[in-house]
């Protein structure tokens, strides 16, 4: 059964506020289910009114945090880094523009396209 009321003014206030001014839709997705959560719908009303599964909505309920906003962020973000640098880019282009037969890799080149 829902709890009604659970967010104090402060953090329906916050809660609002964030809502209006994200530009993410996940974030503001999260904080509209702890909105509703705290006007007593249930999960599967929040999961059919806004059009995600009922396990999203039960994953925000028990983990995000209206006092702690980056409780709504996604983990994986955090760990979000280039994997390409520019020397790796450099490398790469510099190695696209020699023949294959110049690289030394120990196996012989293949022609793709072949005569009848």
């Amino acid at each position: 059964m829902p709890v009604i009321g659970f967010l104090s003014l402060e953090q329906k206030q916050h809660l609002q506020q964030l809502l209006k001014q994200s530009v993410r839709s996940e974030m503001r997705e999260r904080v509209l289910i702890l909105l509703l959560m705290n006007d007593g719908r249930t999960q599967e009303e929040i999961a059919t009114l806004i059009g995600c599964s009922r396990r999203t909505v039960a994953y925000w309920c028990v983990h995000g945090d209206p006092d702690t906003i980056e409780s709504l962020e996604d983990g994986r973000r955090k760990r979000e880094y280039r994997k390409v640098n520019q020397v790796y880019i450099d490398k790469l282009l510099e190695i696209v523009e020699k023949e294959p037969s110049d690289l030394s890799l120990g196996y012989f080149y293949v022609p793709c396209c072949y005569h009848s």
